[in-house]
């Protein structure tokens, strides 16, 4: 487990089929779930304190993985700004025929703007497709970690984790 991790530091799809946090295919088609790309056991649980719904759990051990109950989750995405590793997605595959809706942390400025395109980076940060802003959420209780939502064409919802801007021809 983890090759990919241990020797690059970025999770490959490999690493992510042993994730007891990584939601079923149906599920995603269901609508609105998150998607735990947490790997490491370390003493963190703040997502199950937070998810009002008992969706996630880390059970006695603290340093266990988190546990996603995929019928519980409802994709409220209260998660995604708390985790303090950046690793809790959202993935709803139910978008549209052809775009998912992929939502994670974003602790960068600028912000993007709704309706702006983008490209979407996977988890190396690599450019995987032209991406549309569609909600920027930044609320005070969100502490400074915004959450940004893009679609995307739905073959590439399982790898954009993040964005790049598109740089303006002059």
């Amino acid at each position: 487990m983890q090759e990919s991790l241990s020797k690059t530091g970025v999770l490959a799809k490999g690493d992510l089929a042993e994730s007891p946090g990584v939601p079923s295919e149906e599920r995603m088609k269901k609508g609105p779930v998150v998607y735990i790309e947490c790997m490491e056991e370390i003493p963190c649980n703040p997502c199950e304190f937070i998810c009002p719904h008992g969706a996630i759990s880390v059970g006695k051990q603290i340093i266990d993985l988190p546990v996603l109950d995929e019928e519980k989750c409802d994709g409220c995405g209260l998660c995604i700004p708390i985790c303090p590793g950046l690793a809790i997605f959202l993935v709803d595959k139910s978008y549209s025929e052809q775009e998912a809706l992929v939502a994670f942390p974003y602790e960068l400025l600028p912000l993007p703007e709704v309706g702006m395109t983008v490209y979407g980076v996977d988890r190396e940060g690599k450019a995987g497709c032209k991406a549309s802003v569609v909600k920027v959420l930044n609320p005070k209780k969100f502490d400074r970690t915004p959450v940004i939502y893009l679609a995307v064409p739905k073959e590439f919802a399982l790898d954009v984790r993040n964005f790049k801007f598109i740089e303006k021809e002059e």
